[in-house]
């Protein structure tokens, strides 16, 4: 039995570059991943860690480095760059609350597709409720419901858990994966989690 887990926030580019490469580890391995919505503000604030944005600076050499290890990842997965979204760093609250209350619903894919879409494919200011509502009508999807699904203590409550729990399991930032209990940060573990799922299908 394997159970591979996707801990993710919007506001992450990595997160969305991993999101391009998951089918196809999951057709390669039969396996799907589980999609769970965290908020990376709340998961840095737990563990004191900050966004890359801010810890690269000043640090020569190793930004240049970075970019090197995207594009070789691009490469790899044969997946497009992210488009720099000019309004980083965009507070993900509601639309990660929004992510949660889609899992409940029939179309919790194509809203994370969308969502992606709208923060790094054609970069919008996804913290305006405006904007959001904009998004989600282009998008062709139920925008009132959900709005009003976002404002649910339920649904806020389980964005909470979820961080929380997310956090005492391991995590420090995102895309965070697990495969079972094991523990694997960012894009470029991809291929340890394929690796992983494999060996413990055996």
């Amino acid at each position: 039995m394997v159970t591979v887990e996707f801990h993710f926030d919007f506001g992450s580019p990595n997160a969305y570059l991993s999101h391009l490469a998951i089918p196809g580890i999951e057709e390669r391995t039969g396996v799907r991943f589980d999609y769970i919505p965290v908020l990376l503000g709340g998961v840095f604030k737990a563990t004191n860690n900050v966004s890359p944005a801010v810890s690269l600076q000043g640090i020569r050499n190793k930004p240049e480095y970075t970019q090197l290890e995207t594009r070789r990842f691009l490469q790899a997965y044969q997946v497009p760059a992210y488009q720099p979204n000019p309004h980083f760093p965009v507070n993900t609250l509601q639309i990660m609350r929004g992510a949660v209350f889609a899992k409940q619903q029939d179309y919790f894919d194509k809203y994370i597709d969308e969502i992606y879409r709208h923060m790094w494919r054609e970069p919008k200011k996804m913290d305006e409720p405006d904007i959001i509502e904009a998004a989600l009508r282009e998008s062709a999807l139920p925008a009132e419901e959900i709005l009003a699904g976002m404002q649910i203590p339920e649904v806020k409550q389980t964005l909470i858990s979820n961080t929380e729990g997310s956090v005492a399991r391991g995590t420090f930032g995102s895309p965070t994966f697990f495969v079972n209990d094991e523990i694997y940060f960012g894009k470029d573990r991809l291929r340890d989690v394929e690796e992983e799922i494999l060996r413990v299908r055996g």
